[in-house]
């Protein structure tokens, strides 16, 4: 590396220094590094009766490959960000996009659902290295003056990336590429890994934090022990008849996190780098907010129990069951593009908004799922999403306000961790009330009953959201 290449390592201050020339250029590169992330995680949903009946997985199996791969991004998502201050938000890019490459031909070419869980993991831990690069990348390479219009491509890329997951995962499962089945929903990452490694070495340039906040590598191992210790039992305890190891692993999840605490408060007593800013939570406002948080993305077990309804249920084929999800999808990307100017207009009651359209929707589905009203799927569905798309921006914005602008990095980490655990209980607990339901042989309105019941209990955890919110202040403090 060459002494000029070393200046450029040097924290640059968008409002500060010259924006970079090769902006726009990078931006499609890095926008990648935001999309691959989530439309791994939906487009694996309408693979599962797939990856069930292909390799023989069990029920237990089919949840570990959603809630493995969002309980690892949760974990390391922090570290990922801190590892590019610190070593170099570029370096860092294209090590996380080479290895969720690598980690997504893994799965791909599994054999076994041991192996395609491993890969999960691997895609989850290298997905934690690129994506927070790209936000930290934005704030640095545009000017002031341009980052609300590349902050609004990032947005969008969200929603998109809902919307291909749906479609994609669907149309490659139903199409089998080149005599795969559910393969090639993984397999499909490789050209756009291999196309953002190229964009990403031609056009990104090298930046690095000035003063990075080391890294809590204590704070990480007591953390995934405690999800591990928490999700593992959740999910095989149904299955394996709870023996006495389960429900041992199952009490020691909170001696763990009661732990993690400790190390934490005695890390952040002695002025270290805590991965939890455990100080944070004497803020009733944002601990409402990570509840809130924790509740709604529970909704991920939505995308598990639907594709199963449609494809086991109904016997919809892969593509008909991911068309049928894109109402859902489409609302969320529309509300997405929307969400700034109803959070002006609004303020902190967006959230409430959310919630109560969340509520309206998913109960509409319930209700069709049950007979009661046969022609509103559709519609209940874009509601939902209207309502997804409108409290995801939402609550980072009316609890993050309620934070000291200093400490609003830690926040919105913690709380987008908090999304991904959230992802991994609702797979783990819904989802396991779905399986547990369905018994030995299941029929179509088996599937039915299950599913609703698994909606109802993401309806009750989404009508709690919508009362926290209620408490949080009206106006909250600018961030």
């Amino acid at each position: 590396m060459t002494s000029e290449t070393t200046e450029t390592l040097q924290f640059r201050d968008a409002g500060h220094a010259a924006a970079d020339p090769r902006r726009w250029l990078a931006l499609p590169v890095l926008l990648t590094g935001a999309f691959l992330p989530i439309l791994d995680f939906n487009v694996v949903n309408l693979a599962l009766p797939a990856i069930r009946e292909n390799l023989g997985a069990s029920a237990s199996e089919v949840q570990f490959v959603i809630s493995a791969y969002a309980a690892t991004y949760a974990v390391f998502l922090i570290t990922g960000g801190r590892l590019g201050d610190l070593l170099g938000r570029r370096r860092m890019f294209l090590t996380g996009v080479a290895g969720f490459t690598v980690a997504s031909v893994l799965c791909g070419i599994a054999w076994s659902p041991t192996v395609l869980v491993a890969g999960r993991i691997l895609q989850g831990l290298t997905a934690t290295v690129m994506a927070p690069q790209v936000l930290a990348s934005i704030r640095v390479l545009f000017p002031v003056a341009e980052q609300g219009r590349a902050l609004g491509f990032y947005g969008a890329t969200f929603g998109l990336a809902n919307i291909c997951g749906q479609l994609l995962g669907g149309a490659l499962v139903s199409a089998h590429p080149f005599g795969l089945a559910w393969q090639a929903i993984f397999l499909i990452n490789v050209p756009i890994g291999l196309a953002a490694l190229v964009g990403g070495m031609l056009f990104l340039t090298e930046t690095r934090a000035a003063h990075a906040q080391r890294l809590d590598v204590g704070g990480v191992i007591l953390l995934s022990l405690t999800l591990g210790l928490l999700v593992y039992p959740l999910i095989e305890g149904r299955e394996s008849g709870w023996p006495a190891w389960i429900v041992a692993m199952l009490l020691a999840s909170p001696l763990m996190l009661a732990a993690f605490v400790r190390i934490e408060a005695r890390l952040s007593a002695r002025g270290g780098d805590p991965l939890v800013a455990l100080h944070l939570l004497r803020n009733s406002d944002f601990v409402i907010g990570l509840v809130m948080a924790l509740g709604f993305y529970m909704l991920s077990s939505f995308y598990l129990t639907f594709a199963v309804y449609l494809q086991s249920g109904l016997h919809q084929t892969p593509l008909a069951a991911g068309l049928a999800t894109l109402p859902f999808a489409t609302g969320f990307f529309l509300a997405s593009l929307a969400s700034s100017y109803v959070m002006q207009w609004l303020g902190v009651r967006a959230l409430t908004l959310g919630f109560a359209l969340q509520v309206i929707g998913f109960g509409t589905v319930m209700c069709a799922v049950g007979g009661a009203l046969p022609q509103g799927l559709e519609l209940g569905l874009v509601c939902g999403g209207l309502g997804f798309g409108t409290v995801m921006p939402s609550v980072i914005k009316a609890v993050i306000g309620s934070i000291d602008p200093r400490h609003a990095g830690l926040a919105s980490g913690m709380m987008i961790s908090t999304f991904q655990i959230g992802a991994a209980l609702g797979v783990a607990i819904i989802g396991g009330v779905f399986y547990s339901l369905l018994g030995p042989r299941p029929d179509a309105g088996d599937y039915a009953l299950a599913f609703t019941i698994a909606l109802g209990c993401n309806v009750a955890l989404l009508a709690l959201g919508g009362w926290l919110s209620l408490w949080l202040p009206r106006e909250p403090a600018a961030a």
